[in-house]
């Protein structure tokens, strides 16, 4: 709600002056009219409050706080409580701040008059896109209890397949840290001191050995231009995902990687055949749902191939003739696209297909784990094999000298 000052003729002529809290302007105007025929001046009332922003609160709604708070508004509008006291009751029992938040200013707006849906809009922008429009088409549907159940099994379903890749994946990711950490430590404190032993001698080192030192002594004496260079590169690379050119083009090299792209390509398919479904289990049309999706897939490449399959839907194809030539999702996914318009049952055939791949995507996840643990595993073979060989030839040379 905003706050608006204005200035007003009653009916008897005389000037009031006062202050309102309304939705937008023009409800403003209208709840003054009744009490004043002619408004003169409004104006939004500016705050002084300084923003207090909270370093804590999340960027965004994650996956389970959406599944858990559509679980208790489909329960409570089940039991029949009016949707103003659901919200209320919701915002009160979430613990997250950042929901809580948004539902409050929610709960203002509703009772006033106005869709959840529209409220979400205005107050909601760190909410997913699937989550409003899906309860905007149970208002106008009038089935806005199924919308939610549709809307809790969604993002359930998404929230323990994320959580099933990055724990497979957080087990390597951990160990390759590690290893370089206690690398650069052997790099920068022990070699040096074991090479001051060596040069000191004043034999003949090995390639390798000198190899080693140069090494040693770049980190040694260089490692902040190291570090500099690496968050130089990781600010730049972070900057240009940011934009639309920058993530179609990340989103695209994650398809083609070796291993970790077969991960990508079935997150995006399930992610693609569930939203869809939820969407069209809400009552939207195919070429708004479609249109939807499009905006919310994490896959950028995906979401644009999509995006255009919009423009052939509204020329009257069908959504199978629109993704014929997709070239990041499945085939097995079009062709389910295809049998589920043909047999009219297209919702099903999604939520089954996007379970399917769900299941892929968390066996892909287990596959390139076997894969990349033993990769992991010979590459610091190697390199810690090479600093001991480095330091051990020239003792070695030395003592068979000395014989």
């Amino acid at each position: 709600m905003t706050t608006f000052k204005y200035r007003a003729k009653a009916a008897d002529g005389t000037t009031v002056n006062g202050i309102i809290e309304a939705y937008d302007e023009y409800e403003a105007i209208d709840q003054i009219r009744r009490t004043c025929p002619v408004v003169e001046k409004i104006k939004p009332v500016r705050s002084d409050k300084k923003i207090n922003i909270d370093l804590n609160e999340p960027l965004w709604v994650s996956d389970k706080t959406l599944a858990l708070t559509a679980n208790q508004f489909y329960i409570m509008l089940k039991a029949g409580i009016s949707m103003t006291r659901v919200i209320e009751i919701v915002a009160e029992q979430s613990d997250d701040k950042l929901m809580k938040k948004i539902l409050t200013a929610c709960a203002a707006d509703v009772a006033g008059g106005y869709s959840l849906a529209s409220s979400l809009e205005k107050n909601g922008k760190k909410i997913p896109a699937v989550f409003i429009e899906t309860v905007r088409a149970g208002e106008e549907s009038g089935t806005l209890e199924n919308s939610f159940a549709s809307l809790e099994a969604y993002y359930t379903r998404a929230h323990k397949t994320k959580k099933k890749i990055k724990s497979a994946l957080a087990y390597p990711i951990i160990v390759l840290i590690l290893a370089v950490v206690v690398i650069a430590i052997v790099m920068v404190v022990l070699v040096p001191r074991m090479t001051e032993t060596l040069t000191s001698l004043g034999t003949e080192l090995p390639v390798m050995t000198k190899i080693l030192i140069a090494i040693s002594n770049f980190f040694k004496n260089a490692w902040y231009i190291l570090l500099i260079v690496i968050a130089a590169l990781g600010i730049a690379i972070f900057a240009y995902g940011k934009t639309e050119k920058g993530r179609l083009l990340y989103s695209k090299i994650r398809m083609k990687i070796p291993i970790l792209g077969k991960i990508a390509k079935y997150s995006a398919a399930a992610q693609t055949a569930n939203t869809l479904s939820t969407l069209l289990a809400a009552g939207l049309p195919v070429t708004k749902a479609v249109d939807i999706v499009s905006r919310v897939l994490d896959q950028r490449c995906v979401g644009e191939e999509l995006n255009k399959a919009v423009v052939k839907l509204e020329n009257g194809m069908s959504l199978g003739e629109a993704l014929a030539d997709s070239k990041y999702l499945p085939s097995m996914l079009l062709e389910m696209v295809t049998v589920g318009e043909s047999s009219g049952s297209l919702e099903e055939t999604l939520r089954t297909i996007g379970t399917y791949y769900n299941d892929e995507a968390t066996s892909a996840s287990d596959q390139a784990l076997a894969m990349i643990e033993p990769m992991i595993t010979i590459i610091l073979g190697l390199v810690v094999g090479f600093i001991v060989i480095s330091i051990y030839v020239p003792m070695f040379s030395m003592y068979g000298g000395s014989m």
